[in-house]
């Protein structure tokens, strides 16, 4: 069921956007070599905390398994995503980490939901690593710039998954955006790939998506690890993923996840 927001949800959720854009700048600004993913997560616990929100991560439930053990995701190198912070992942030089961080915000006594990702360089890396994230971002921006009232979800499908094989990458098939606003995952889905077999919603105002493209520098086949939750890629490529929490309005878009 696609749940369309009001413009004081609409609102609501730019002022959580707006707060989760600059924790995850924050996030992203103290990686280096030296410092760990728990070290970030932290960083994000704290000023979510000090801004009145919530992280929605933190103990999300995905059917019968295991609560996710922290509020960021930092995903190294060949893991796409969804893996859980840790005082034992030491980030090194040349390598790459996606930041992947929701959080609630408590807007008019109805908890919010916004969405947001990026990937970041430690220290200096290569080549193939700056192509990779250039690409996915861009890709991110010219889904971004499909949303419209009118337009359907395949556009956005398309202009992602033209941008990332032009580059001569792969995306990712298992995973795709979603609806987000009053949960953190709602319909309808958002894949990076055109395919039949999803629905081809046409967008209407005060629909709310999050756009996450992932693209692998190898194949775009991935696989879970034992924890349940982290995500790698199958032939130990890197991997890169981008997102914005975008709300469909009367005349184009809004992307809510900006400062």
């Amino acid at each position: 069921m696609i749940k369309r927001k009001t413009p004081a949800d609409i609102a609501g959720l730019r002022q959580a956007g707006k707060i989760l854009a600059r924790v995850v700048d924050e996030v992203a600004a103290a990686v280096k070599p030296g410092i760990t993913t728990k070290d970030l997560d932290r960083i994000a616990v704290e000023r979510i905390a000090q801004a009145g929100a919530k992280p929605s991560f933190l103990g999300y439930h995905r059917g019968s398994g295991k609560p996710f053990p922290t509020a960021l995701c930092a995903s190294v190198n060949d893991v796409v995503v969804h893996a859980a912070a840790s005082d034992q992942v030491v980030l090194v030089e040349g390598q790459i980490v996606g930041l992947d961080l929701g959080l609630a915000l408590e807007v008019n006594g109805k908890w919010l939901y916004v969405d947001m990702a990026k990937t970041v360089a430690v220290g200096k890396v290569s080549r193939t690593a700056r192509r990779l994230m250039t690409a996915t971002q861009e890709a991110l921006e010219e889904g971004i710039a499909q949303v419209g009232p009118g337009k359907r979800i395949s556009d956005i499908s398309l202009a992602v998954q033209r941008r990332i094989e032009a580059a001569g990458y792969s995306v990712v098939r298992e995973l795709v955006g979603h609806g987000v606003g009053y949960a953190v995952h709602e319909s309808p889905q958002v894949p990076n790939y055109l395919d039949d077999g999803f629905p081809d919603l046409v967008m209407q105002p005060g629909l709310v998506i999050a756009i996450e493209p992932m693209a692998n520098a190898g194949h775009w086949r991935v696989q879970v690890k034992s924890d349940g939750w982290t995500i790698v890629t199958s032939d130990g490529s890197i991997s890169a993923h981008f997102e914005h929490t975008v709300a469909v309005t009367e005349t184009g878009h809004e992307v809510l996840t900006r400062i």
